[in-house]
């Protein structure tokens, strides 16, 4: 079994496309490239912001590829594989080449909305036959059901390849359920960029990122921070952020960040549909808070 460190920043990375639609995988290489550079500890594959729903089969494996031979092992690889039918994700996971990922993030199954039983056989299912370590990924808002602390904890406790959850309920009292009784070693990752810090505070161990896509130094450094204890030094760089936390998402994600990010030169501002770019006045106030950001 691999062993990946998830401690600090991790980034869910985008999926650049050009103007005619297509992945554009020059732009792809300067984002990865900008995140190495920007110290990111990992890189999420094939997530929510990676626009991964709106992919064929073939794009995410030529994504997959792409990513492992630019990263080229410097930094660890995690993959997204889940769904909401489990009999097609454990055939994902026997079918895919897992070369070069280090562990596999894989979704509360959306839309038919299990009971709690439902989800922790559904996970069961994936943490017996994947290769790699599991980490999984609670986020309501958008599947229409909550993993409860009770299940995460049951799974943590019975699989050991389920190694930790990316929390994007938004549930304090639930996350701090997790973090109190949670195995040894099993990590509880922010999967909120606005509640990462005080989530750390609380006993998280870093984040799986939207907006280190575009400043993985500044906002890795306020996540280092608070993995050394030092929340007082970490405090106003998470201030510092705060009103980009509220515009980055204000027209949904990834749009936010993508046009931050064809700001900084780095990709066009092209999302697939049905999802489209921030509007005129969002982008404007986005400039304004890149502009004050940098300089």
């Amino acid at each position: 079994m691999n062993h990946i460190d998830l401690r600090g920043l991790g980034v869910a990375l985008v999926t650049p496309f050009n103007n005619e639609g297509d992945i554009d995988f020059n732009a792809l290489e300067l984002v990865v490239d900008h995140l190495l550079a920007g110290g990111t500890n990992y890189i999420v594959v094939l997530g929510t912001t990676g626009e991964t729903a709106t992919l064929d089969a073939e794009e995410r494996a030529a994504v997959r590829d792409f990513v492992v031979d630019r990263v080229a092992g410097r930094v660890p690889l995690v993959l997204g594989v889940g769904g909401n039918c489990t009999r097609a994700v454990v055939n994902d996971l026997a079918s895919q080449d897992l070369t070069g990922y280090s562990a596999i993030l894989s979704v509360a199954p959306f839309y038919n909305k299990p009971s709690q039983e439902g989800l922790y056989q559904h996970f069961s299912k994936i943490a017996e036959t994947s290769p790699l370590p599991v980490i999984l990924y609670n986020v309501p808002g958008r599947t229409g059901v909550n993993i409860s602390a009770a299940t995460t904890l049951r799974l943590a406790h019975d699989y050991d390849n389920v190694i930790a959850i990316k929390e994007a309920s938004g549930n304090f009292k639930q996350i701090e359920e997790i973090i109190n009784n949670k195995p040894d070693g099993f990590k509880v990752i922010s999967g909120d960029d606005a509640l990462t810090y005080p989530l750390m505070t609380l006993g998280a161990e870093g984040v799986i990122s939207v907006v280190g896509n575009a400043f993985p130094k500044e906002y890795g450094r306020m996540v280092r921070l608070c993995l050394e204890g030092r929340y007082h030094d970490a405090l106003p760089i998470h201030y510092g952020f705060s009103k980009l936390y509220d515009e980055l998402f204000v027209d949904g994600n990834p749009a936010g960040v993508k046009c931050l990010l064809h700001e900084m030169g780095l990709i066009d501002n092209v999302l697939r549909l049905p999802l489209v770019p921030t509007r005129i006045e969002t982008s404007q106030e986005l400039r304004k808070l890149l502009n004050e950001l940098t300089n």
